[in-house]
């Protein structure tokens, strides 16, 4: 039963992602009027996203404590991790949020959409990759610059989260999560770019 914790965990994180990507797209009637005090529908949605997100950690250091680590759970778990930040982002840019400065909705449009292209792009691109690296025996699990990826990627939701609750038209908002936006999207093409030069890749690809 121990041994079946890990991908329980992973299971669970599937479930609460869809909870959350649904409060998402939920949010605009509850927040069309401006930010609304803490605790309110957005925090909860919060709250769920930071646990998914510590599943996410758990699961793996438990698999390895247990000695259970698997083909499956490398390819699984970093599944469950993309359907949540992909699925973050096309969320986002389905209710237009985040708000940036004087921006139309034309250009937000345009903005968020391109985000949730390029994170979409990458992940595909490197999932295609790990899977043809594990089809012929090669272990292609997550890497450094893929964990602070995850984390900038994770890091960018949650700010959009709490801004859409809390901060929707401060400056200083406006411009910490155009920063870390960008900071975002610089760390995913760079991961992304370096999939290929992984050994596990050029093993795989000989």
């Amino acid at each position: 039963m121990l041994k079946l914790i890990p991908n329980i965990l992973t299971f669970g994180r599937f479930v609460l992602t869809v909870v959350f990507l649904i409060m998402i797209l939920y949010s605009p009637r509850f927040y069309a009027q401006g930010e609304l005090p803490f605790p309110d529908f957005l925090d909860i949605a919060f709250i769920l996203f930071v646990v998914a997100g510590l599943t996410d950690m758990v699961d793996g250091a438990i698999a390895r404590k247990l000695n259970v680590a698997s083909k499956f759970g490398r390819m699984v778990d970093p599944l469950a991790d993309k359907v949540l930040v992909c699925g973050a982002f096309v969320c986002f840019a389905i209710i237009g949020e985040p708000k940036l400065f004087e921006f139309g909705k034309g250009a937000l449009a345009v903005i968020h959409w391109s985000v949730a292209g390029i994170i979409i792009l990458r992940e595909v691109y490197v999932t295609v990759l790990r899977h043809i690296a594990e089809a012929r025996g090669i272990n292609f699990a997550a890497t450094f610059s893929g964990k602070i990826k995850m984390f900038l990627q994770s890091f960018v939701i949650g700010t959009v989260v709490i801004k859409i609750a809390h901060i929707q038209t401060a400056t200083w908002g406006y411009w910490f999560t155009t920063v870390v936006f960008i900071l975002m999207l610089m760390v995913t093409a760079v991961s992304g770019l370096r999939a290929t030069q992984r050994r596990s890749w050029k093993q795989a690809a000989s």
